[in-house]
């Protein structure tokens, strides 16, 4: 809309005076308004440039730097851990079955490794672009292209399910307290960041986790999600594998009653 004057008039009569128009001074407001914006923000930035500025650093960044140092450390904890395990062998004073019994318990509480026969499920977001394959279902909303908590956690359970006796998601070992968790389009487990395709092996019968797979409804939905949008699914058998043994911490914590 124009905020010029009015058009002088034609002919030979003289020019009206101009009208006092409020919206001149609504325009110079504006105009005012938005130079003390310019400027507060010129003044907050420094200089700098707020969007690029590689002194700002971004939530992901710190994510990641995070994820590294906890890799870090858990490779510290577990090589600390082999050490007093090794100076605790040589003379703890225990017997050979409480050794044996004492190894067991390890074994099934996952922080000693683990080889086996093994099968692995590979799971990824959708290409960028994709639309609905199939006839009938509507054009992807972004949800449906990526990979989601209950995804992740689906294929773990039914791998339980079907009789697994160890599993190792990505680079690390599950054990009772593990926690399979998804935020945005990243997996946090066990204090570390990973980014899709996701691997999630297991040892086990491979012919009996494979049925178990294919039993899982929360799997046959996702199933849909890969035939009609896309989504990354993979089963493959690995032959003999060895399953890390869990190296973090294993206390448990739990509440207590108010005495």
């Amino acid at each position: 809309m124009s905020n010029s004057a009015d058009s002088p008039g034609t002919g030979s009569s003289p020019a009206r005076p101009r009208r006092f128009r409020p919206v001149r001074v609504l325009t110079a407001a504006v105009f005012a308004l938005a130079g003390l914006i310019f400027f507060t923000s010129f003044n907050t930035a420094k200089g700098t440039n707020i969007r690029t500025d590689t002194s700002l650093l971004k939530l992901s960044d710190l994510i990641q730097e995070r994820s590294r140092n906890n890799g870090e450390l858990g490779e510290s904890n577990a090589s600390l851990r082999h050490d007093i395990e090794s100076l605790a062998e040589r003379d703890d004073g225990s017997t050979k079955a409480e050794d044996d019994k004492l190894d067991a318990l390890e074994k099934n509480a996952g922080t000693q490794k683990l080889t086996g026969e093994a099968l692995t499920v590979t799971l990824d977001d959708a290409p960028p672009g994709a639309t609905a394959k199939l006839p009938g279902y509507p054009e992807p909303e972004p949800d449906y292209l990526v990979i989601h908590q209950q995804d992740l956690q689906a294929v773990v359970n039914a791998l339980w399910q079907g009789g697994a006796r160890g599993i190792k998601v990505m680079d690390q070992r599950l054990i009772s307290t593990s926690a399979v968790r998804c935020v945005g389009n990243t997996l946090i487990l066990q204090g570390r960041v990973y980014s899709p395709p996701y691997k999630i092996t297991a040892v086990g019968d491979p012919e009996k986790l494979r049925k178990a797979l294919t039993a899982s409804e929360a799997i046959q939905t996702y199933m849909v999600f890969v035939n009609v949008y896309g989504l990354g699914w993979k089963v493959e058998e690995d032959g003999t594998v060895t399953l890390p043994g869990y190296s973090g911490t294993v206390d448990l914590q739990y509440a207590k009653p108010v005495e």
